[in-house]
């Protein structure tokens, strides 16, 4: 394999329907995974949907599985910075070879697909088949599948997950899911299949009444967070957070997350509560697999012991999510956030208030035109104290003067600046950082005494960059390398 040949499979996977253009119809995964041998069928599925949290959610997940010995395939969307990290056996993402190696094995049958089909295969349709063609032949023990967009009709939902989870759901990409909670939350409840178990996070009220209607129609069993579990207690510890957390099937103690945020925790917990519901018989093809005796979950998995609690708190300690909250540079503090809408961009906040105390924030801002974008400013204001508008390498992100109209009313005009391109934007708000450090005596030390991470109370200034993951995945390449997958050094 050469570079070049990979560089060709990648564009042509980009040629195709972009992912942002839904058709929303599973005739064509469904005809080319026929065509395959359908191999989403030839191993279990965790299947994970919701609106914000679920790249996290997916990976923690695969954390724990991994950690209890288990095979496990990861397929998360969109990617950081390439494509090929949305596909993962293993822990990591497909190397370069293999990753041609599965797309020369698939492509006959995508041409008889497109020549069969009134609309032909898309970006997104292209890159399930290959992680399903991946998995089986691996093999892998169990996959974790995060959908693309909401849940019925998206693409990943040719396979019947054993274990749904649906994180917290709210308002986005409403073009095409629906203008209201509820319409949203029944799209994506429809990765609750027959006599799963759905571990649902927590919900606006008419969100979970979608998702409990949903259950109760094809006989799946319920695990809802801050009822059949959830977290009990947290506290903020050196580099992240400690956490005690009521899983469905017993209490897992002092359990370090190096992640900042009670959404991450919340993500935590939710991950755990599915791995339980997994280990409990779900995931087994000789366990049970249909409602306990009284319907519940916990009559469901009666009998089954709880998960090895050392183990569990060495999966935790493991846990990375690349572009939430992630530091990439230390001097001054720079953040990576893939927080694209108002709900993401609140859970950021509330982390960043919590976790940086004082600290004086800056802001680099490029979001895509098609979001709630005045939301996202109202939720980043209180937290900034100046925000550089500026745009990513998407054709959707929007103008970078565009935005800075939109957030001088929000921020002030003397608390918004613009810079045309992300690297010159970057370079601004370090700037505008030291300056800042200056006038309050200089930042604090780094995040580090000795070899201690100090996490990010320590910080005098910060540079947090941030409104989507291709800003994030953009800055983390501009600053890091950014290697597919993988935390920045």
């Amino acid at each position: 394999m050469t570079t070049a040949e990979l560089r060709e499979i990648e564009q042509q996977i980009l040629r195709r329907r972009p992912e942002h253009s839904i058709n929303p119809s599973l005739d064509r995964i469904r005809e080319l995974a026929g065509l395959l041998g359908d191999p989403q069928r030839s191993y279990p599925v965790i299947h994970i949907t919701g609106t914000n949290g679920k790249s996290s959610t997916a990976r923690m997940t695969q954390t724990l599985l991994r950690t209890r010995g288990l095979r496990t395939g990861l397929f998360t969307s969109p990617h950081l910075v390439s494509m090929r990290e949305r596909i993962s056996v293993d822990g990591e993402p497909l190397s370069a070879d293999r990753f041609v190696e599965i797309y020369r094995e698939i492509e006959p049958y995508l041409k008889l697909v497109d020549d069969h089909q009134p609309v032909p295969l898309s970006f997104f349709e292209v890159l399930v088949a290959m992680a399903f063609a991946a998995f089986a032949d691996a093999p892998v023990d169990v996959a974790v599948v995060e959908v693309g967009m909401g849940g019925t009709w998206d693409n990943t939902n040719v396979a019947d997950g054993t274990v749904a989870v649906i994180t917290p759901i709210s308002i986005d990409h409403a073009e095409y899911l629906g203008d209201s909670v509820a319409k949203i939350a029944a799209d994506k409840a429809g990765i609750i299949k027959p006599g799963a178990i759905a571990v649902i996070g927590q919900q606006p009220v008419e969100a979970a009444a979608e998702l409990l209607r949903r259950a109760s129609e094809v006989g799946a069993s319920v695990a809802r967070e801050g009822i059949e579990f959830g977290v009990l207690a947290r506290e903020l510890a050196v580099g992240g957070q400690r956490l005690s957390i009521r899983g469905l099937l017993g209490e897992y103690h002092e359990l370090f997350l190096p992640l900042f945020g009670a959404h991450q925790a919340a993500n935590a917990a939710c991950a755990l509560a599915a791995v339980e519901a997994f280990s409990g018989g779900a995931g087994s093809p000789d366990g049970d697999i249909g409602a306990g005796a009284d319907g519940t979950t916990a009559s469901r998995l009666s009998g089954s012991a709880a998960l090895d609690a050392d183990l569990v708190a060495e999966a935790f300690a493991q846990m990375t999510s690349p572009g939430r909250l992630e530091i990439v540079r230390r001097s001054p503090v720079v953040l990576v956030d893939a927080a694209h809408n108002p709900a993401g961009m609140a859970a950021t906040a509330a982390a960043l208030g919590e976790s940086l105390g004082p600290a004086e924030i800056i802001a680099v801002l490029a979001v895509s035109a098609d979001k709630d974008v005045a939301g996202i400013l109202d939720e980043l204001e209180p937290v900034a104290a100046a925000v550089v508008a500026t745009r990513n390498s998407s054709p959707r992100s929007m103008d970078a003067r565009e935005l800075a109209e939109l957030a001088r009313p929000v921020f002030g005009p003397d608390r918004v600046h613009v810079a045309e391109r992300l690297d010159d934007a970057i370079d601004r708000a370090v700037g505008l950082a030291d300056d800042a450090a200056a006038a309050i005596a200089g930042p604090l030390a780094g995040l580090m005494t000795g070899d201690q991470d100090l996490g990010l109370a320590a910080a005098g200034t910060v540079v947090l960059i941030t409104g989507s993951v291709i800003t994030a995945g953009d800055a983390r390449l501009l600053l890091t390398g950014g290697e597919p997958g993988q935390p920045a050094p």
